[in-house]
């Protein structure tokens, strides 16, 4: 496990377990969300966005998160190992509301400064739906993925616990 791509719904988990695993493995952690938005929440045009996320991934050893659907084919090519966060809505949504109340009118870490935690309907409709719009696009290119890819799909945070417990370097 050198190169990690993290995926799954908003609220879960994957700044959290990027950061886990990067302290474990002693690998840099890359957010996509801190690439993609500007200050006050201006989204990174899309070629700009792609030169920024191959440059990020550049090197020998990582851990990204995100999902971005257009450029997850990048991370796909370059990582050795995925780790899906499969996670049902109402866990993802009660992260969310969680993180909102507790970095309220703040910037979390694995965001640009100057893009305040927030939550609006737009966003709370893509994790209600993200089981029927967005997982089974991600299960069809696992599944379609070449040998020697590692692929881990965690359902529950109980299955992450687990999954840390079973990383070398864990203590």
């Amino acid at each position: 496990m050198k190169k990690i791509m993290i995926i799954g719904s908003g609220g879960a988990g994957k700044s959290t377990l990027s950061r886990q695993l990067g302290q474990i493995l002693n690998l840099p952690v890359i957010h996509l969300d801190a690439i993609f938005w500007k200050p006050v929440w201006v989204a990174t045009p899309g070629e700009e966005f792609t030169a920024k996320q191959t440059e990020a991934l550049s090197g020998d050893e990582w851990i990204v998160d995100g999902n971005y659907g257009s450029t997850m084919d990048i991370r796909l090519n370059l990582c050795d190992t995925i780790i899906f966060l499969n996670f049902s809505r109402f866990i993802c949504l009660y992260n969310v509301f969680k993180r909102y109340f507790q970095h309220r009118g703040k910037t979390r870490p694995d965001l640009t400064p100057g893009c305040p935690e927030k939550i609006d309907l737009e966003f709370i409709q893509w994790i209600w739906n993200f089981p029927e719009h967005t997982t089974p696009r991600i299960m069809e290119k696992l599944e379609k993925l070449p040998e020697g890819k590692e692929v881990f799909i965690l359902k529950t945070p109980g299955e992450i616990k687990e999954f840390l417990k079973n990383v070398p370097g864990w203590r």
